[in-house]
């Protein structure tokens, strides 16, 4: 084995591995192990207060940092990235791989001179609605903080590495990844009281960008008597409380809070009539390639990134009546060619396999 392959890279910026949160928790998890696989020595930082303890995770390293984001809201998430840096600088990494920037930009320059920083951009943070006009002014600049302190940026979404190339930084595009799913169980249903081709689904951190209240609303004004399913954390936020409050009283909504068994997640997926996908801002995302993977229909909000990804092969909205619309003549809008093409999409470019062999390339050219 070449010496390339025993490159040291420290992954931080995600809410750990194995995930129990989100997109970036699943991709360092993918990431990180796909790496191992193929020579590296991989360490994740993982919040102190993490559900997995262990020091290890399929070859993967793990370093624990306090994370008072559960005291604090989001101050605390400076702090714990501030103590992941701090660690960093004692580790002698080849590359540190930054998931995102939002609270790890102000201590960029603290990050150590002798690896090479790799920062992958994720969305455009400030675009997001959830965040106030201040807010939204700082994310600015935490943009700007991070691609200083970088020395080289991935961007999940071609849409993203056009914006990123007006700053004078390499950007290379890698997306996220799926696992092509093979075989269906419909007994998972039974736990969850739903029936196959009864229901619709949803699949998303309960955030107003993902147009949570949209589809809700929506699917109450289609007057269907089929379920809609939606699978999120519902109590990690006002706006989450909100949607419950709002929808707590129609009995074919249906709010099984967060699921990460991908299994269970596959099955609710390919079971269901509509995968709807509200994501409205940001680059790949891994829900949307899951959906694709798991052989549904997709409808899902029309902007550049998801049309960028799911083409001509699903259906989307912008609006209430969209919606209603896709509802009421589902059978006519879609054929099961737009199943067939997204999934061969997910083997021929967004496999996990290939996903993780870009990334042992492009760390092995920017290491020479």
């Amino acid at each position: 084995m070449g010496q390339i392959h025993k490159m040291k890279i420290g992954i931080l910026g995600s809410r750990g591995i194995p995930n129990n949160y989100g997109g970036f928790e699943q991709f360092a998890e993918y990431l990180s192990e796909g790496l191992v696989n193929e020579g590296y020595k991989v360490v994740v930082y993982n919040p102190h207060n993490h559900i997995y303890q262990e020091k290890k995770w399929h070859g993967v390293h793990i370093i624990y940092k306090y994370n008072p984001e559960k005291k604090l809201g989001v101050l605390g998430q400076f702090i714990y990235d501030f103590l992941c840096i701090i660690s960093i600088r004692k580790e002698k990494f080849d590359i540190i791989f930054q998931l995102g920037y939002t609270s790890s930009s102000l201590w960029g320059y603290l990050l150590p001179s002798n690896a090479v920083v790799v920062t992958n951009m994720d969305g455009l943070e400030w675009k997001r609605s959830k965040y106030s006009l201040y807010a939204q002014y700082f994310l600015k600049l935490a943009e700007k903080l991070a691609i200083k302190t970088s020395n080289y940026l991935v961007a999940d979404s071609i849409c993203i590495q056009e914006y990123l190339k007006k700053y004078d930084k390499p950007v290379v595009f890698i997306p996220y990844g799926a696992v092509p799913v093979e075989k269906f169980d419909e007994e998972v249903l039974q736990d969850y009281n739903l029936k196959a081709n009864q229901y619709y689904i949803v699949i998303a951190r309960i955030e107003p960008e993902n147009n949570i209240d949209l589809i809700l609303s929506a699917f109450v004004k289609s007057n269907t008597i089929k379920k809609i399913v939606i699978v999120g954390h519902m109590n990690r936020n006002k706006y989450g409380n909100y949607i419950q409050k709002k929808y707590l009283k129609f009995e074919n909504i249906i709010f099984l809070g967060g699921i990460y068994d991908i299994h269970i997640l596959n099955m609710l997926r390919h079971y269901a009539i509509i995968y709807f996908h509200g994501h409205s801002v940001g680059g790949t995302n891994p829900s949307l390639l899951e959906a694709m993977s798991s052989k549904v229909y997709i409808a899902a909000h029309n902007n550049e990134f998801n049309r960028a990804i799911v083409e001509d092969d699903g259906l989307y909205f912008s609006s209430e009546m969209d919606i209603v619309n896709i509802i009421k003549t589902e059978d006519l809008l879609f054929n099961k060619k737009m199943v067939e093409n997204n999934f061969e999409k997910i083997k021929e470019q967004y496999n996990w396999q290939q996903i993780v062999k870009s990334y042992d390339n492009f760390f092995k050219n920017i290491m020479k």
